[in-house]
């Protein structure tokens, strides 16, 4: 009697099946984590706007031009990037400032909803909006 070396067709066939299942459960949660790191460093950056509003405050009295201040034109410009990873500034976050309140917002990826900090020191998410200029009244998260 012969002894078998190596492996049938129908044996091969069925490993290559279970890894080809186990590689596409593990990139769905893979991609999951992903956003949800991309939604954390956009939350993470916009938070980053408080400190920096506070510093153009001390120095300036006001908030009238402080969304156009470089430090804060770089924190929205790191939220836009963790979002999206282009270049193009500002097509998921928005700073609206007045002389006495500001607010600004990013898009996240998970819940495809909108984050939000002002000068309140609100720090919140609403679900509800579509776009960031849709989520304050007179500078104020809503």
């Amino acid at each position: 009697m012969k002894k078998q070396k190596g492996f049938t067709i129908i044996e091969l066939l069925v490993v290559v099946a279970i890894i080809a299942v186990l590689t596409g459960i593990v990139l769905v949660n893979v991609t999951s984590y992903i956003n949800k790191g991309k939604d954390a460093a956009v939350q993470g950056n916009l938070s980053s706007v408080l400190t920096d509003m506070a510093v153009y405050y001390d120095t300036n009295g006001n908030y009238t031009a402080a969304c156009a201040d470089a430090s804060v034109a770089a924190a929205l410009a790191a939220a836009d990037r963790a979002f999206d990873g282009n270049a193009v500034a500002n097509e998921v976050t928005d700073c609206n400032g007045a002389v006495a309140a500001w607010a600004a917002c990013g898009q996240l990826k998970v819940t495809d909803s909108y984050f939000c900090v002002d000068s309140t020191g609100t720090k919140k998410s609403n679900a509800t909006r579509t776009t960031c200029t849709s989520l304050w009244a007179a500078t104020v998260c809503p």
